[in-house]
């Protein structure tokens, strides 16, 4: 899943991900501040909640990720973008192996160009997912799907709010979120109405 900054990539892959099949699970691998393929064995074995202390070897780690990865599972990678080529390759390795079964979602903003740097990877991607700015009539859905504050807010007002502050953009619709939930909470009187929005868009200050 790739597209621009502030697309709402995480967002869309957390809703989409609320309805897997029953017997999968879904794990998020955190990519390492220093990608390597040893931090990504790591990240991967913290990531599953495996039972002790981490292996001493890495073939005793890949074992221990490889038999736990035999379960059905969806592994999900965000910040795909920012992996060199052998942490790719590591990935690529989990999804080869025979004993595993799980489905890997790869997410970033380039992360795109990133798996055209490796074709063997890029040629077993099932689906290329896009995440453009929200068009009018995604607005509703995609906000009241992320957070049932917005579920209060009557429908030409979510438009409104989207015509003069967030232009489609989530990462300023998830920003606005987390200012009027603390506006509602730091003042007892305190109601979602447009006087209050035009306030806190001053805050978001939201690109065009």
């Amino acid at each position: 899943m790739f597209g621009d900054p502030g697309r709402g990539k995480t967002a869309a892959v957390r809703m989409a991900l609320s309805e897997v099949p029953p017997g999968w699970k879904v794990t998020w691998v955190p990519v390492p501040v220093r990608p390597s393929v040893a931090g990504m064995r790591r990240a991967v074995f913290d990531a599953l909640g495996l039972a002790g202390r981490f292996p001493h070897t890495s073939a005793l780690a890949d074992a221990a990720v490889t038999g736990a990865l035999g379960e059905a599972r969806v592994l999900v990678v965000d910040e795909t973008q920012r992996l060199p080529m052998p942490c790719l390759e590591y990935l690529q390795s989990l999804w080869d192996h025979p004993g595993t079964r799980i489905t890997l979602v790869l997410v970033g903003a380039g992360s795109e160009r990133a798996l055209s740097r490796l074709p063997q990877l890029a040629s077993r991607i099932g689906a290329w997912q896009e995440v453009p700015r929200l068009d009018a009539a995604e607005v509703a859905p995609a906000v009241t799907g992320f957070h049932p504050l917005w579920r209060t807010v009557p429908a030409p007002d979510l438009t409104w709010i989207d015509q003069s502050c967030a232009h489609g953009t989530f990462r300023t619709w998830a920003a606005l979120t987390a200012h009027l939930q603390n506006a509602l909470l730091t003042a007892a009187d305190a109601s979602i109405n447009r006087a209050l929005l035009r306030r806190l868009f001053q805050r978001v200050a939201p690109p065009l």
